[in-house]
């Protein structure tokens, strides 16, 4: 088996240096406005739970889906419109 050349540690060792200067939420998948989460209560919960949400509440409001779910510590409201099973709109929730 060959060693790894000069080049290939170069640009491990760049790749390393990179992923450990984002900050953390981006090394996790969160949900954005627009994304695809469902169009059920259940689908919802599962996409999420998928992408490392802990879901709290989910209720209908407005004619909407309104969850409240954290990541990292942090609690946001995701508001899912239920005939498209998109993100609306996300936010932090206090």
């Amino acid at each position: 088996m060959r060693k790894p050349g000069r080049a290939t540690q170069i640009f491990a060792s760049a790749v390393f240096a990179i992923a450990m200067a984002l900050p953390a939420g981006w090394t996790n998948a969160a949900t954005s406005k627009g994304d695809y989460v469902g169009k059920t209560p259940a689908e919802i919960v599962k996409s999420l739970e998928r992408q490392g949400y802990k879901v709290g509440e989910l209720e209908t409001e407005r004619g909407y889906f309104e969850v409240e779910a954290s990541i990292d510590g942090k609690w946001y409201e995701i508001l899912v419109n239920p005939e498209t099973g998109k993100v609306v709109k996300i936010g932090k929730d206090d």
